[in-house]
This record gives C-alpha cells, sequence and structure tokens, in this order.
C-alpha cells in the first residue's frame, strides 16, 4: 500500500531515499492526490488486492471513467 505525502514533502531526501529502498508513494496537493513516484522497474501491476481497493475507496481516489473503460478494453478480450 503506498504512503501518501504531501507535495512540499518532495525535498525530503528520506523520501527518496525510501523510493530507492522500494517504497511507493502518493503525492498530495492540497489533499488531492495528483501523482505517484515509485522505484524505476517497478511497473505497473494488473492486480490489486481487496485491501488497496477499499483503502482508495475510503481516500476518495477519483477514477476517469473514460480512461478506466479504455483500460478495460484494452487488457479483457472483447471476442467474448
Amino acid at each position: 500500500m503506498p504512503k501518501t505525502i504531501a507535495q512540499r514533502q518532495l525535498r525530503n531526501e528520506n523520501v527518496i531515499d525510501a523510493v530507492t529502498a522500494g517504497e511507493t508513494f502518493v503525492v498530495t496537493r492540497d489533499g488531492e492526490p495528483v501523482a505517484e513516484l515509485r522505484p524505476l522497474g517497478a511497473g505497473r501491476r494488473t492486480f490489486i488486492s481487496r485491501d488497496e481497493v477499499a483503502a482508495l475507496a475510503r481516500a476518495q481516489v477519483r477514477i476517469d471513467p473514460h480512461q478506466f473503460r479504455a483500460d478495460l478494453d484494452r487488457v479483457v478480450g472483447q471476442g467474448l
């Protein structure tokens, strides 16, 4: 589960050290998620656990429905 940090905390050396050690952070501006900071090579996952989905729901993360649909269409075979 990624940690959340404010944009102003990005200057903190410990954040980069933590990313180098494998941690992932969601960067916020005025409390709104704006970016993800993760180690290079970590890649996008194709599976998100139920606990992570619940945490995202509690955090009220906004999902673009058009991008979500495009992502689903790209991943799921349409020949069913």
